[in-house]
């Protein structure tokens, strides 16, 4: 069968990562998220931990401290963008897969056979998956879903070059807390199989 790939993005707590494991055992697929940062940090030679700094605490000190005047902090943070572009593209060109985040539904425009989906969950849903699902309190997760929302919305701003507004890119956006993780999983993954004709593995 002909390759496909989905893109999940998602709001912080929306639970997207979940449903794309979901999707990916049911479809029979790979899904990459965190496997992303781990390639280009091997392809660049920089530590892990300073890869996820540039994507989501780019204007904080911490990573202004990191790479002082002489580094370069555009040049650092346009190539760690580029490196991991290159690598979308050829897990694209390699396999049927899902991935998540990293502005792959932007870096993937052109692609012919891409499903783009977003994935949103109203605030106190949201408050609720921080609490009861990823161990937060109550403070913590309103700091997070505030600081992590503004880093996404900043990243694709600033790399998703001519984007407008939430819908560009997207085909399909859903509110998980309306089916839970497993039921917007099936729901998406049956689209995906309406749409690519993709079957159980």
């Amino acid at each position: 069968m002909e390759k496909y790939i989905v893109t999940i993005s998602r709001q912080f707590a929306s639970m997207g990562r979940m449903v794309a494991q979901e999707m990916s055992r049911e479809l029979a697929v790979e899904y990459y998220d965190r496997d992303i940062v781990e390639q280009t940090s091997r392809r660049m030679g920089l530590p892990v931990p300073e890869i996820s700094d540039s994507e989501e605490k780019s204007g904080s000190r911490l990573f202004h401290h990191r790479y002082p005047l002489g580094m370069g902090l555009v040049s650092v943070q346009e190539e760690i963008f580029c490196v991991q572009s290159n690598i979308i593209r050829d897990l694209a060109d390699r396999e049927s897969c899902i991935i998540v985040g990293r502005c792959a539904d932007y870096v993937l425009r052109d692609h012919v056979r891409c499903l783009n989906i977003y994935v949103y969950a109203p605030y106190e849903a949201r408050m609720r998956n921080c609490i009861d699902l990823l161990g937060m309190d109550e403070k913590t997760a309103r700091q997070m879903i505030r600081d992590v929302d503004k880093a996404r919305d900043s990243y694709r701003q600033h790399y998703c070059k001519g984007v407008k507004s939430v819908l560009d890119h997207r085909d399909l956006m859903i509110d998980s807390s309306r089916f839970g993780i497993e039921g917007t999983a099936q729901i998406l993954c049956e689209v995906v199989r309406k749409t690519f004709g993709a079957d159980d593995q």
